[in-house]
């Protein structure tokens, strides 16, 4: 079974450092807690919202070890009026043998607004 992991984090100003540094924390959080192998993701899509522009969000999921072939994208969040600003979400496609309440989405940071809801204490 394919599922869909979800995460969030924001950033307090757009530069390369601190985007890469708040998704490497989002994406080390979302695999542990998952426990996601590499070879079992199919995808994964990252967003973002119009102030980010210094890197893709991708490049900090690259410097995980064994990464490297696994598809990743970019994308542009729809700008929506009011929308949380600095906002990076990521959508992970795994193949897992575990059912939907069973995954753990994680949101970081100022993004913890956005889904309370599926957010699992740990």
């Amino acid at each position: 079974m394919i599922r869909g992991i979800r995460g969030a984090t924001t950033v307090e100003r757009d530069t390369e450092m601190e985007v890469i540094s708040a998704v490497e924390k989002l994406m080390a959080e979302i695999i542990q807690v998952n426990e996601i192998d590499p070879d079992m993701v199919a995808s994964v899509f990252f967003s973002a919202t119009e102030e980010i522009r210094s890197v893709f969000p991708a490049k900090a999921l690259r410097k995980f070890e064994g990464w490297t072939y696994v598809p990743v994208t970019c994308m542009k969040e729809i700008p929506v009026s009011n929308s949380l600003p600095f906002c990076i979400r990521v959508m992970i496609h795994v193949n897992t043998t575990k059912s939907q309440k069973e995954i753990q989405h994680v949101y970081q940071a100022g993004a913890t607004v956005l889904r309370p809801d599926l957010t699992k204490q740990i």
